[in-house]
């Protein structure tokens, strides 16, 4: 999808999902040039996020607690092998690895998050110590991995406007749009 049809389509929808945010930051970073129009759809978005008639749908309005079980068991298992070997263990391949064959635990409230992280003691707690501990077991028999491999980034929605700012400043440092 171009900037422009984004830019149409956060304007249509009033709002700017993570999605759209992703795709016109991809565009902008393997563009070489952008076109007099692209700059102009990113400044048209960028006074529309500032007026309020777009909004920056925040990354996360829910969590997963599955994702923070899985992490203090990775992290509590990786450092104790840690101590004892000369081996250093990726803790987000391992909770990556085990998160996949696990199910999900969503909730959008505190008293939610709680009755998961609960409900996952009782019932789920045995399946996440194993699906971690093979986690690890592959982990520690994969060759190293290639170390210029890129984590990925995290950005929220209240970077949206430092990211267009960045983007208009980096890509057209003198354009400015002349009035019709």
């Amino acid at each position: 999808m171009s900037i422009e049809k984004i830019v149409e389509q956060a304007l249509h929808d009033g709002y700017l999902t993570p999605a759209m945010e992703a795709e016109v930051a991809r565009i902008c970073d393997t563009a070489a040039e952008l076109s007099i129009e692209e700059y102009m759809a990113l400044d048209r978005l960028m006074g529309s996020l500032l007026t309020g008639e777009v909004v920056a749908v925040p990354r996360k309005q829910f969590i997963n607690v599955m994702e923070e079980l899985v992490l203090s068991e990775a992290i509590s298992r990786a450092a104790q092998i840690e101590a004892t070997s000369d081996r250093v263990l990726d803790v987000g391949d391992i909770a990556a690895y085990a998160l996949n064959r696990l199910p999900p635990l969503y909730a959008t409230t505190e008293e939610g998050a709680n009755y998961q992280r609960q409900r996952a003691k009782e019932a789920l707690q045995d399946l996440i110590t194993q699906q971690v501990n093979e986690a690890i077991a592959r982990n520690l028999e994969q060759p190293e991995l290639d170390p210029t491999r890129q984590a990925l980034g995290k950005s929220t929605g209240r970077d949206v406007l430092k990211q267009v700012s960045s983007l208009l400043e980096a890509y057209a440092p003198s354009f400015e749009q002349k009035p019709s």
